[in-house]
């Protein structure tokens, strides 16, 4: 018995092959897109980690631009500098679509397209190269934010599709075939049943014709001896 319950008709049968030959193709599509899916998360894989690795430098940059400024300034004056900044951000965020996956793209833009708005105070020494470190370092980090999250839904994407395929390769597809070969085996065997009550029954209707005509033939003879056995009349 197939895993499926199938009724052995051959309209079920002529169902069952549409939907194989569906599944089929959707299994290679699904193939084909878990491939690509890989290859793209696999670039974006690669550019995540050139641009952590370049992120992770330009903070650690400001970070020590900070420490020597903290260093050299008092905590009054440091909170002072950077209490009014003079720059502002606007981000904006659309999608792209990447295999039908819409991942994020960030995109921003400053105030003032002048480089020297980033600096709310005078002359600071080495807090200027602090926040210009950090402000150099601002693109990337959004870029970062933008590649993370593209690879975490790639990632959720390509478990997706391989559960998808494993689900049609090892499971569905399977018991379609089994189902097919159920049911054509249950057809052939109506259909030699069939043939050997036909051919039982034509034996019987050829034995029936065989008496008849037999016992046709038996009563034409007698009928034919009792005339030619009359005595003559004189």
């Amino acid at each position: 018995m197939p895993a499926i319950n199938v009724n052995p008709t051959r309209q079920e049968l002529t169902r069952l092959k549409t939907r194989l030959r569906t599944s089929i193709r959707g299994h290679k599509l699904l193939k084909d897109k878990r491939d690509e899916l890989m290859k793209q998360f696999m670039d974006v894989v690669r550019e995540n980690r050139a641009l952590r690795k370049r992120v992770e430098e330009g903070l650690m940059r400001a970070h020590g631009s900070f420490t020597v400024a903290s260093a050299l300034m008092s905590t009054e004056m440091l909170e002072q500098a950077l209490l009014y900044p003079k720059q502002s951000v606007e981000l904006d965020m659309t999608f792209q679509n990447i295999m039908s996956v819409n991942v994020p793209v960030y995109h921003f833009k400053t105030k003032s397209d002048d480089a020297g708005e980033i600096y709310p105070y005078g002359f600071a020494g080495e807090l200027d190269g602090a926040v210009e470190a950090l402000s150099g370092v601002l693109q990337d980090m959004l870029r970062l934010a933008e590649i993370e999250k593209t690879s975490q839904l790639l990632a959720e994407e390509i478990e997706k599709t391989r559960r998808r395929v494993n689900a049609l390769e090892y499971v569905k597809i399977p018991q379609m075939e089994e189902a097919i070969q159920y049911i054509t085996m249950k057809l052939d065997e109506n259909e030699r049943a069939n043939t050997i009550r036909l051919m039982k029954v034509k034996d019987m209707l050829l034995k029936e014709a065989i008496e008849e005509k037999r016992e046709a033939d038996e009563r034409a003879i007698e009928a034919f001896g009792g005339r030619t056995g009359a005595p003559e009349e004189t």
